[in-house]
């Protein structure tokens, strides 16, 4: 078993502190063109092959597409009613509790943890939140709801066109799926070692705020994902992408609305850097439960 789980933790924890000693180390990067690249080309491909060529049931895509609504509105709830008791900023602190971080940790993990066949499964889950990040957290962070953003990303339309492929059980022709096998490769080792670099440039605040917030964040995203998991009747790997992708750190952009917006930038930096250490600090306990 701890073999099982060095095999999973180590490729994700090797790429990301690649990305940190890289911008540690003084290196040139380019988080901008990597970022622009993955999102506007390596996921959209990848989303597309994965769910197309895995043959993933339209049904088991929509299972998990409810799943991930069912974990936003749970987290949403929660993480409202705490900052209100607590008298936080929602504006500031809302978007990063609510949005776990599904791509740059959740995807490689599922990968690793389950398969191609897991990946799909997460990629379903993670379609659903990636869209509400840039309508919901960025309408949060903004103080005003728009979706101008929204219908503007790749990942959208690939989705969409698998979907048509999906419901017409439907195989695309080979040199669609091997371009989009090789674009999509891309965007795995990017998304780790461009979270490293992320992670390495935060300049952090006070650890008052973070180390309680990271805590609630891991510990809230996992209940909900069990409860999810165990009121939409989730077995086995299902189950256990749910409850994976759910207790997910701060994602990054939750980081950068707040820079943008000018929402308590240093302590939502800390929240995503300290979330993020203590992921990998409890990842070997929370894959030996989801696996």
């Amino acid at each position: 078993m701890l073999l099982q789980l060095l095999e999973i933790v180590a490729p994700v924890f090797i790429c990301t502190a690649i990305g940190y000693g890289w911008i540690k180390a003084g290196l040139p990067s380019d988080t901008t063109l990597a970022s622009a690249l993955v999102l506007n080309i390596g996921t959209p491909c990848l989303v597309f092959y994965t769910l197309t060529a895995i043959n993933l049931d339209p049904a088991a895509f929509g299972e998990m597409a409810i799943a991930a609504l069912a974990v936003l509105a749970g987290a949403l709830a929660v993480s409202w009613a705490m900052l209100a008791m607590v008298r936080l900023p929602q504006r500031s602190f809302l978007p990063a509790l609510i949005l776990p971080n599904m791509g740059n940790m959740g995807l490689p993990l599922a990968l690793f943890a389950f398969g191609e066949k897991g990946l799909a499964l997460a990629i379903a889950l993670f379609s659903i939140i990636a869209i509400a990040q840039f309508t919901l957290g960025l309408g949060i962070a903004a103080g005003s709801m728009t979706f101008k953003v929204a219908v503007r990303q790749p990942i959208l339309y690939a989705v969409a066109v698998a979907l048509v492929f999906m419901s017409g059980d439907m195989t695309p022709p080979k040199w669609i799926l091997e371009t989009t096998k090789l674009l999509g490769g891309i965007t795995i080792p990017l998304l780790l070692i461009t979270l490293g670099i992320t992670l390495g440039q935060i300049k952090m605040g006070s650890l008052k705020r973070a180390l309680p917030l990271s805590v609630f964040r891991l510990a809230s995203g996992f209940v909900v994902g069990i409860l999810v998991a165990e009121l939409m009747g989730l077995e086995g790997m299902a189950k256990g992408v749910v409850i994976l992708q759910s207790s997910m750190p701060v994602a990054v952009f939750s980081y950068l609305f707040a820079v943008t917006f000018k929402q308590d930038p240093e302590d939502v930096a800390s929240l995503t850097m300290i979330s993020t250490l203590l992921t990998f600090a409890t990842l070997p306990a929370l894959l030996w439960f989801v696996i």
